[in-house]
């Protein structure tokens, strides 16, 4: 009964904000166009207003649930068209407070004792709320008998899991019937938002999930003068309550108040970049939820030379896997080389594109999509804009991208927005350049890359007896079930010649970590001998051989 009087709500607002057009052509738009007569006409308001206006306020009316659903969908720009995405990045997550002392209550049955023994004090009136949780000022009393630490306690809403539950069941039926009715369903996929939403909000209300992500934040960012992250106290927080770090500043883009402050605009704005590039590229986890209302400058007057961001809100975060951070930055230096043919290939590489497209068809539609740029200022190139048409070109070969590519680019143009609020003639790509070709120096140095396979070695040396057999067994089984479809024999022929340098490759393979073993042993035996820098000359003679072994079995670009 509920799910259907909440239908007949939302059917209600999609025509009271003339957004019944979405559906027309579909069972819905029938059903819609029934209940039209008993709906007020839209107001010339409402009619004069653009599409993404329109979605925006109808979500916003619908409540705090579809807020969160709006939010989500924006970042999405993969799925949703880009004048409601633009709108829906607007959507204000503010809504009425919910009772200061029930959220006492809430603290109290968390931490298991009253809010006057765990807190020198708790303001029961809210800093701030949101759909899911409110925050509140507080106090922790020191141990050592001094000043009592200022620290805020997010506070999840009572009984919001079951509302998300329930919109989250209405939401997959919708889902289903757009699945089913709509005409271009394939491409909407209502299912694979409706799971992003539900996936996100689940995240959302675990706040020690957060409380994580902002320890890691912090861990990787401790000592920084770019960028600081409060700390979490897990002594008085569980999955429904967040104590933080209390932390004073003001929004990114007021900038009225970092003049007032004498803040060097250009400066923040240079650090806005690094920060993104460095957070993406050298620890592979970046704050994705990076709109001016969580990024705040310090206002501590002994920073004012050199000032720094405050990070906020950690619900939402980002990773990607080592294969797409290579192949992301390797893009970013080839579009700013105008290498056209190694974008094309890097999208091959990386399996954004299919394998069977044209090379030389791929790279004309990736000079269409960069060229326009470079005839702009450098002032004026948005590196988030080329990412989103180059996403979108992979959606014309109707390849699905992994959600974290679409989450990276829409930070991406979040932390742009940011910069050239702060500094509008900034070069990103001179600021960014320089951080990428560092990062990518270090993470793929000797030394490095020598770590890497040291880590890796009891792995390696406990497969490596078994890969040989498997691998002869595996492509037994592939040649013989080509050879049954009735492949030609010079594919056949070309098959056994790959089987065969595979199998040199893992002989290599083996021989070097076994060299590289001896090197390691003969390196920690004290015997006499020759040595050269204090090393056995033997364990380099065992490890140039590893490392030529290991290096030969690696496969041909």
């Amino acid at each position: 009964m509920r799910s259907g009087l909440h239908a007949l709500k939302i059917g209600r607002v999609l025509l009271r904000y003339r957004l019944h057009t979405l559906a027309e052509g579909t069972p819905a738009g029938r059903w819609l166009w029934l209940l039209r007569p008993f709906v007020p006409r839209a107001t010339p308001e409402v009619t004069d207003l653009p599409r993404g206006a329109r979605v925006r306020l109808a979500l916003q009316e619908l409540g705090p649930i579809f807020v969160k659903f709006g939010q989500v969908l924006s970042t999405r720009r993969d799925l949703v068209p880009p004048d409601i995405a633009d709108e829906l990045v607007r959507l204000q997550d503010q809504v009425a407070p919910f009772d200061g002392e029930v959220a006492r209550a809430i603290v109290e049955r968390e931490l298991g004792r009253p809010v006057t023994e765990a807190f020198a004090g708790f303001d029961t009136v809210p800093l701030a709320s949101a759909s899911v949780a409110q925050v509140h000022a507080a106090l922790l009393p020191d141990a050592a008998g001094g000043a009592a630490r200022a620290v805020v306690v997010k506070v999840l809403r009572p009984g919001i899991a079951g509302r998300i539950a329930a919109d989250i069941r209405l939401l997959t039926s919708i889902a289903a019937f757009v699945e089913r009715t709509h005409p271009n369903a394939d491409r909407i996929r209502p299912r694979e938002v409706v799971d992003e939403v539900a996936t996100t909000l689940a995240a959302e209300l675990d706040l020690q999930r957060e409380g994580a992500n902002a320890s890691v934040l912090r861990r990787n960012w401790e000592g920084s003068t770019d960028l600081y992250v409060p700390a979490p106290v897990w002594s008085h927080s569980t999955e429904r309550i967040l104590t933080l770090e209390r932390v004073s500043g003001f929004p990114s883009d007021d900038l009225a108040a970092i003049e007032a402050a004498g803040l060097d605009r250009k400066l923040l704005a240079a650090k806005a970049v690094r920060v993104f590039y460095t957070q993406v590229f050298r620890d592979n986890f970046f704050h994705a939820d990076a709109h001016a209302g969580n990024i705040w400058v310090d206002d501590d007057p002994a920073r004012r030379m050199n000032p720094r961001f405050i990070a906020l809100d950690f619900g939402i975060v980002g990773q990607l896997s080592g294969d797409d951070q290579y192949y992301l930055a390797e893009n970013f230096m080839a579009i700013f080389n105008k290498d056209y043919r190694r974008i094309a290939e890097l999208h091959v590489q990386a399996g954004w594109m299919p394998s069977h497209v044209r090379l030389d068809e791929l790279e004309a539609a990736v000079r269409g999509v960069c060229e326009p740029y470079f005839t702009r200022p450098l002032a004026e190139f948005s590196l988030g804009e080329v990412l989103l048409k180059l996403f979108r070109t992979a959606q014309r070969y109707q390849l699905t991208l992994q959600p974290q590519l679409i989450l990276l680019q829409k930070t991406l143009l979040n932390v742009e927005g940011v910069s050239r609020h702060l500094d509008p003639q900034i070069d990103i790509w001179a600021v960014a350049r320089p951080v990428l070709e560092r990062i990518l120096a270090e993470r793929y140095s000797p030394k490095r890359l020598a770590g890497e396979f040291r880590r890796r070695l009891p792995e390696l040396a406990t497969r490596a007896p078994e890969m040989p057999g498997l691998l002869h067994a595996w492509l037994t089984q592939q040649i013989q079930g080509r050879h049954q479809l009735g492949m030609r024999s010079p594919e056949l022929g070309e098959l056994v010649e790959v089987m065969r340098a595979m199998q040199r490759r893992t002989v290599s393979a083996i021989l070097g970590v076994g060299l590289l073993v001896v090197a390691a042993v003969l390196h920690g035996l004290d015997a006499g001998g020759p040595r050269l820098w204090s090393v056995p000359v033997a364990a380099w003679v065992a490890a140039a051989g590893g490392l030529w072994a290991v290096l030969a079995a690696l496969p041909r670009r």
